[in-house]
């Protein structure tokens, strides 16, 4: 049997090695776990308990080019997933490890394979949640991540690179991390070894507990772990956080709904802080707000800065997003904002996620997850909400709008005219980089 004893440092090490050859004659005081019947520091006590719940997700679908004339689905992407409720089989894994696959397999560690069933998935927060069915199964558990603090010993775990299961150290190096693409952002940052075939895997504390799902890195390569970029040595993954809340609605409806406060947000970056004046570079700006919206009746106006919500700080849109996208309609969020120097504080209630298709105000428009405001050239795409329509339709920020169902658009009063006598689908004419595009949105 294991005895586990804790030592303090550098210098208990030394005084433990020390010693006439018996080590388990000292107990070690905090803070690291030790077996003194090997005589190692290790975490395996705790993370054991987890691994086999670390499962390889393959996805298969029609493979792209010339058909040979075979039927059967062949492998088209691969990933890893953990299983968060053993009885029901409910594995959590990444959206992009399953997107566009007709059918899926789970691999246990014991050999065991499963096909499974996708339940749903989210792409504004990279969630996809399978079902297999199974007895025998082992589960995580699942800790609050909003207890995390930066320096936390992480554990990433899961089938990198073609590689059977493997686990992987570092620490949490941040926590509230947004900014990738003005979606529901607040990731989890680490720097343990995270790589292609990582996705979907879990973010475990140095007691084998959930605290996330691996989702990205940040590399020369690209963003997505399913993409081609290599390790270096920061990755994020979704808090345990928002995979509850997301968990739970598709378990429960089979896709996700979000309450809104009908406030169109940007991002504060240090151009703009310029322009404004300010003397802070992170925050949401209000750019406009929907008559009649809760962000409206909390008094919130064109040119606000968000700098905290629900006592938590706003890096950027993306960290308001995030909280407003796991609050039910009925939630009273707290928010502080700054407006001509001064701190100011309100509330507001979030409102039924029947989100009206366009929102227009004075100075922006926004539908189908895109952002539209005035330029000097005209109409310009100012952001777009990642995993929203206009995203998967591949519309930029950047990009120009030059026509609505074929018909000129030259300023942003004439593209609310066009799209509020558009069709429930209609094709936005847009310009980028003098190449000419078309998307179909609103549908």
């Amino acid at each position: 049997m294991r005895a586990f004893h804790l030592l303090s440092g550098a210098a208990g090490v030394v005084l433990l090695l020390a010693q006439s050859g018996t080590v388990a004659a000292q107990t070690p005081p905090a803070p690291f776990p030790y077996d003194a019947q090997r005589g190692v520091f290790t975490f395996a006590a705790g993370l054991e308990r987890s691994l086999p719940a670390v499962v390889q997700v393959t996805t298969l679908g029609q493979s792209r080019g010339p058909t040979t004339g075979e039927t059967e689905p062949k492998p088209i992407s691969g990933g890893s997933g953990v299983i968060i409720d053993a009885a029901q089989g409910i594995i959590v894994t990444n959206n992009h490890v399953v997107e566009n696959g007709t059918k899926f397999t789970v691999d246990l560690t014991n050999g065991r394979l499963f096909d499974a069933v996708l339940v749903g998935t989210d792409k504004a927060t990279d969630i996809a949640v399978l079902k297999i069915e199974a007895e025998g199964l082992s589960q995580v558990e699942t800790v609050n991540s909003d207890t995390l603090r930066t320096g936390d010993l992480a554990f990433a775990v899961g089938y990198p690179l073609g590689l059977d299961q493997t686990l992987t150290m570092g620490v949490i190096s941040g926590l509230g991390r947004s900014g990738l693409g003005d979606a529901v952002e607040d990731y989890i940052q680490t720097d343990a070894a995270v790589n292609s075939g990582n996705s979907g895997g879990p973010l475990l504390d140095s007691r084998g507990r959930l605290i996330g799902i691996n989702t990205a890195i940040l590399s020369g390569g690209g963003g997505l772990l399913g993409g081609s970029g290599g390790n270096d040595g920061i990755a994020f993954a979704v808090p345990t956080r928002i995979m509850t809340f997301v968990v739970d609605q598709i378990r429960e409806n089979g896709a996700v709904s979000r309450g809104q406060i009908g406030a169109i947000l940007g991002s504060l970056t240090a151009e703009r802080a310029r322009d404004l004046s300010l003397g802070i570079v992170r925050g949401a700006i209000v750019e406009d707000v929907a008559p009649g919206s809760p962000a409206e009746g909390a008094g919130l106006r064109s040119g606000d800065i968000i700098a905290r919500i629900q006592n938590r700080p706003v890096a950027n849109a993306g960290s308001v997003l995030a909280t407003v996208g796991i609050a039910p309609p009925g939630t009273r969020l707290e928010l502080t904002f700054m407006r001509d120097g001064r701190d100011l504080t309100t509330s507001m209630i979030v409102a039924d996620p029947s989100v009206p298709r366009l929102v227009v105000g004075p100075a922006a428009i926004q539908v189908s997850g895109a952002q539209f405001r005035d330029d000097a050239d005209g109409v310009i795409v100012a952001s777009v909400e990642a995993g929203s329509q206009a995203a998967v339709q591949r519309l930029r920020a950047g990009d120009r709008v030059r026509s609505v169902d074929k018909t000129p658009v030259a300023d942003l009063a004439a593209l609310g005219l066009a799209l509020g006598t558009s069709s429930e689908a209609f094709e936005l004419g847009a310009e980028r980089n003098g190449e000419m595009l078309v998307v179909t949105l609103g549908d």
